[in-house]
């Protein structure tokens, strides 16, 4: 399990670095390979390996913009309650989600230790784009599989797995406890405790 949420965290964290390279625009496996390449890069760069630093985290996500689609994620995790929620009340839940996202996994990149990705060429179906890669970590070898559609902005991630295990789908089936017991507000409150307690730890 450890590994598993360790590959959540490079490849969720590598994602809010998304740089909006023109020719990378045109073929979904050069979006996902250029920056994961790049990210990688920063944290082989690191004097101290065994953390994550301000810079580190401010590299990662100096051009957070442009390549995640938070509101796919968002929506999807969520499921059929966002359908009953105004533009307003959309816009905070993603707000939280991604924080979510951001302070669950990026923490966790302090345990990168050198794994190499392998990246397989994008099969694009009409708007939506499927990227297939393997990350090896000695003799594991994990696949990894991005989801991407294309928007207004270009080609954006609406989902990642993990051996399998949809991101997207492990939120939801996370979410649902809490809907069920104390509905959308519940939850609400309950990610906003949860991020809060997270970005304290930072600052300890």
């Amino acid at each position: 399990m450890k590994k598993v949420q360790l590959i959540f965290a490079m490849m969720i964290s590598i994602l809010f670095s998304m740089p909006a390279w023109a020719d990378d625009d045109k073929d979904p496996k050069n979006v996902i390979e250029s920056t994961i390449t790049q990210i990688i890069s920063v944290l082989k760069g690191r004097i101290n390996t065994s953390v994550i630093s301000s810079k580190d985290r401010e590299d990662i996500r100096k051009t957070i913009e442009g390549r995640f689609d938070y509101q796919a994620m968002a929506r999807k995790s969520l499921g059929k309650p966002w359908n009953r929620l105004d533009d307003a009340e959309k816009m905070h839940f993603t707000e939280i989600f991604r924080d979510l996202l951001e302070r669950s996994y990026g923490n966790r990149l302090a345990e990168y230790k050198g794994q190499e990705v392998i990246f397989a060429d994008a099969k694009i179906k009409k708007r939506k784009a499927l990227v297939k890669s393997t990350v090896v970590d000695g003799a594991r070898k994990t696949p990894v599989d991005y989801k991407l559609h294309q928007t207004k902005s270009g080609w954006q991630v609406y989902d990642i797995k993990i051996e399998g295990t949809s991101m997207v789908r492990t939120f939801n089936q996370d979410f649902k406890s809490t809907l069920k017991s104390g509905g959308y507000e519940e939850l609400v409150i309950a990610l906003e405790k949860k991020v809060a307690k997270l970005k304290a730890k930072d600052h300890n």
